[in-house]
């Protein structure tokens, strides 16, 4: 499993790393415009993400902003539903905090920070990676 974390808290971002790489490949940016950026050269090059792990209050771009972008190049793409990169908000802010209009559907699962292994874990099963 290919896995995006999308974190510009240097803390959080080890702390994913750390539990993540356990289950698959990962690569970190710090901000939105090196996710977007790292995302299209994956999608580009036939070896997309299978897991992004999205901040959304980050820098240049949030993530919300970032995701937008991340499913325009899908739909370029024409990639299927079913084979999209599933998507884990992260944030400090709860969901009714943040106005999300449309990207309800655009992310799969939403945790509030300070996650732990078990959120992450979870989050994961709740998306059919693991079992």
């Amino acid at each position: 499993m290919r896995i995006l974390i999308a974190e510009d808290d240097f803390v959080s971002r080890k702390f994913l790393f750390k539990v993540l790489s356990q289950y698959g490949e990962c690569d970190m940016t710090v901000d939105g415009i090196e996710t977007v950026e790292a995302f299209a050269i994956a999608l580009e090059s036939g070896n997309p993400y299978d897991l992004l792990c999205l901040d959304i209050m980050m820098p240049k771009i949030d993530g919300l902003k970032a995701l937008k972008a991340i499913r325009e190049l899908e739909s370029k793409k024409k990639v299927k539903d079913s084979k999209r990169c599933k998507v884990i908000m992260i944030s400090a802010l709860s969901e009714t905090e943040v106005e999300f209009d449309s990207f309800k559907r655009e992310y799969e699962v939403y945790r509030i920070k300070p996650v732990d292994i078990e959120d992450i874990v979870n989050a994961m099963k709740e998306l059919k990676l693991l079992s």
